[in-house]
């Protein structure tokens, strides 16, 4: 019955912000209850495996708890504390969770992370996870496919994970690694809290040619 009620205020409350029929939004939000992500990557800057990894379900898995919640009708840092308190997963992985369902649903644009912009890439690389995490923490590797870069190591958790301080423009970036066999990876790399649609344009671009460059560096060697 709890469940059932907190459904039916998710309906209203769609109905409310879209302007749609109580029976619209029912029907869409049971539609994308039902139905696989539109795309992973896109919402949430990583892989599923990845998702899953670092917080413990595949994304399909939160739209359904946080839709069964009511966090239609929740604010960013509320839905991100329940899932902290309720479900034990680390808070980079909860505002990660979260800022996929509001896109997901609706509640958040695209590109648009908590509070600032974000652009994701990613490439499958014929290498092993560590290397690819010692090509961004070696300053000498990494100045054969990034030189000069304006990055300052945060954390890091070679083979899995990274976080830096990128300063041009003040932002950061952070990639999670999803290893597909003995020397095959997959790199998930967001670039946060950028300042304005024309430097997201500019770093996804730079992005994109230079984790080719990083692929070309690893398979060849």
């Amino acid at each position: 019955m709890t469940t059932q009620k907190t459904f039916k205020r998710t309906v209203r409350a769609r109905a409310a912000k879209t302007g749609e029929s109580y029976t619209a939004a029912r029907s869409q939000l049971l539609r994308s209850t039902d139905a696989p992500p539109p795309d992973v990557m896109a919402l949430t800057g990583m892989t599923d495996e990845a998702l899953e990894r670092g917080s413990g379900r595949r994304f399909g898995d939160w739209l359904r708890i946080l839709d069964g919640w009511g966090a239609t009708e929740r604010k960013h840092p509320e839905i991100a504390r329940w899932l902290v308190a309720e479900h034990g997963i680390g808070g980079w992985w909860a505002q990660s969770v979260t800022v996929g369902y509001e896109k997901a649903r609706g509640m958040r644009a695209l590109r648009q992370g908590p509070g600032d912009i974000v652009v994701t890439v990613s490439r499958t690389i014929n290498a092993s996870a560590g290397r690819v995490s010692d090509a961004f923490t070696d300053a000498s590797l990494r100045d054969r496919w990034l030189p000069d870069a304006p990055m300052t190591v945060r954390t890091s958790n070679r083979g899995r994970s990274a976080r830096f301080d990128w300063e041009d423009p003040p932002s950061r970036i952070a990639y999670n690694l999803a290893p597909k066999g003995e020397a095959k990876t997959q790199i998930s790399l967001g670039h946060e809290r950028l300042p304005d649609a024309d430097a997201a344009d500019r770093l996804k671009a730079m992005w994109r040619e230079r984790l080719d460059a990083l692929k070309g560096l690893l398979e060849e060697s």
